[in-house]
């Protein structure tokens, strides 16, 4: 196994359906990487690539439109190809309200996914407002990792307005303020922050419960700060995702190999972080012992 993708995007034509309202000006970014594919195709392109994925489900209804790529969809994609896809991202509308937490629960303790994933921009929410606060508190009961999306955004980017979303509710700072009011909450941002990286970094320094994926970005268009710091005070906070399907996670490991890195920075970026930050020894294994002889 030569890594573990952490930020998946799994784009079946349900998945498509879903995203519909902001897929033809990310297809203008990204050409037919962002058509639609057969679920096994994309189980396919994983295992071509040696690398277990993390997918993650679809529901931005208020910010957005569209419809929903849902938690019980992604968690039967993962249990039909479980020597691939390893227990996935479970996203919830957080403007869903008591029904929304009642969605969490059930995504984590019925569908047995990892953790759930927002997307403030585009889901149209700040997350440090305390209107949020019990989504938070759930997820540090359930003992449930969660990923929320820090940056800027390809979703709207060149389009009137943006398609209305904004960037300010991608900062760094929001994930500060939930971090430290919820110690106990295990925090991935996702990307590499710009352009507040530098902001992402001082978190990540900060708070022992924030740790970063780097998906998203070629190797070569990291921030040079962040390129620094994954491989001396972040080295052990920095985890591999490549936002498939803009990137290939091959192609992208293939890159992140000729940076240059130290081969334990390298173990710690592709595997060995993200098994201990999200507790994937168990799921590994069970995926492992699932693959053809």
């Amino acid at each position: 196994m030569r890594a573990i993708d952490v930020h998946v995007h799994p784009m079946n034509a349900a998945y498509v359906e879903a995203s519909a309202p902001f897929v033809p000006a990310t297809r203008r970014m990204f050409g037919d990487r962002f058509d639609a594919r057969p679920d096994e195709v994309i189980a396919e392109d994983f295992r071509r690539d040696d690398t277990l994925a993390i997918p993650i489900a679809w529901d931005a209804m208020a910010g957005a439109g569209g419809a929903v790529y849902g938690n019980d969809q992604l968690a039967a994609l993962c249990a039909a190809h479980p020597d691939v896809f390893l227990p996935g991202w479970a996203v919830v509308d957080p403007w869903r309200g008591r029904a929304g937490m009642e969605e969490i629960e059930h995504a984590i303790r019925d569908l047995k996914l990892m953790g759930v994933k927002y997307q403030p921009p585009v889901q149209g929410f700040a997350p440090s407002d305390r209107h949020f606060y019990p989504i938070w508190d759930l997820l540090q009961d359930l003992g449930a990792p969660v990923l929320i999306h820090c940056g800027t955004t390809a979703i709207g980017s060149g389009e009137p307005g943006g398609l209305g979303f904004k960037l300010e509710h991608g900062r760094p700072l929001h994930i500060d303020s939930i971090a430290a009011d919820f110690p106990r909450l295990n925090i991935v941002a996702a990307h590499p922050g710009w352009p507040w990286t530098e902001e992402l970094i001082a978190v990540a320094l900060h708070k022992g419960n924030v740790s970063i994926d780097i998906s998203g970005w070629g190797p070569k268009y990291i921030p040079a700060p962040l390129k620094h710091d994954m491989q001396r005070r972040l080295q052990d906070k920095v985890m591999f995702g490549s936002d498939y399907p803009g990137w290939s996670p091959g192609q992208t490991l293939d890159e992140w190999e000729m940076q240059g890195f130290k081969p334990g920075i390298i173990e710690k970026l592709f595997r060995a972080n993200a098994t201990r930050i999200l507790n994937l020894a168990e799921a590994v294994a069970r995926a492992e012992a699932a693959r053809p002889a």
